[in-house]
């Protein structure tokens, strides 16, 4: 098994590293309410996917003001 001849600098191993990066997630607007969504998958407020209704979304229940 091949060893390295000497060690590498921290700079070196952080200049190679640079690429490693996390690319942006791309968002679209649901066709029926417009709000950004991921691409291909079920809208989460209105749930509809390709024109049609795909998931029934229940409305969140309001909470009581104390006052």
């Amino acid at each position: 098994m091949a060893l390295p001849k000497k060690r590498h600098s921290t700079t070196r191993g952080r200049k190679r590293r640079t690429h490693w990066k996390i690319a942006a997630v791309g968002l679209v607007a649901c066709p029926q309410c417009k709000t950004p969504k991921h691409p291909h998958r079920v809208c989460p407020v209105c749930g509809t996917y390709a024109g049609r209704q795909a998931v029934e979304i229940k409305a969140k229940p309001e909470k009581k003001k104390e006052s």
